[in-house]
């Protein structure tokens, strides 16, 4: 049976925007850059959900080719959130990890491999213990050919998953890209500034075979 918080909400019933945007305040806590919404000219860069971003975050910043990484709120209505914002439910957005990176040293594949292979994408508006719309699985891409392969990769691993004997459909948002916002300071690179801070990551134990764009 769902709770409150795994109801997806429209924007008529979305709590009132906020005025001042979240500017996290330090580089990032791996390798000194600048965060940025923006990708440099060569780079590119996705959005995606998997649960609590802390782990997340983690997984992706330690790839060879990944330039950046950041943590933040898409895919909702409230305009300038903040973490007790979305934490209620009422804000429409999911938490989600935005990777830069270099197309020239990793291919978005890899990248999307990784994001199958580290969380469980059946489960609805949960994942593991954390329950609720804020930590539904998300793929927020930004160009046509980033979401061809999206859907590409989501019908490999439904095969992948139905070989295993795993019936229950993938429940992956799938989208162009919306506004990002940018998650408090403190929980930007939250494990390397916390070693032994939670992380909920955890995969289906199933890996994603090579698999035709």
């Amino acid at each position: 049976m769902l709770n409150a918080k795994q109801i997806a909400i429209n924007a008529e019933q979305a709590i009132p925007d906020r005025v001042q945007e979240i500017i996290p305040s330090e580089t990032h806590a791996v390798n000194g850059r600048a965060l940025s919404k923006s990708a440099h000219a060569s780079e590119e860069q996705i959005l995606l959900g998997m649960g609590c971003f802390w782990g997340a975050e983690r997984l992706f910043w330690k790839l060879d080719g990944v330039t950046s990484t950041s943590v933040g709120y898409s895919g909702g209505f409230t305009v300038n959130p903040t973490y007790q914002d979305v934490c209620t439910a009422q804000t429409g957005h999911t938490e989600v990890v935005q990777v830069v990176f270099d197309p020239s040293k990793i291919r978005l594949e890899d990248i999307l491999t990784q994001f199958w292979q580290s969380h469980d994408p059946t489960q609805g508006m949960r994942q593991g213990n954390d329950v609720g719309t804020q930590y539904r699985s998300a793929i927020y891409c930004f160009n046509d050919e980033q979401e061809r392969i999206a859907l590409a990769s989501r019908d490999a691993y439904q095969a992948a998953l139905k070989a295993e004997r795993i019936t229950a459909p993938i429940t992956t948002e799938i989208a162009q890209a919306g506004p990002y916002y940018f998650a408090e300071t403190y929980h930007q690179q939250y494990l390397q500034k916390n070693p032994n801070g939670y992380c909920g990551i955890g995969g289906t134990g199933v890996c994603l075979p090579p698999w035709e764009r």
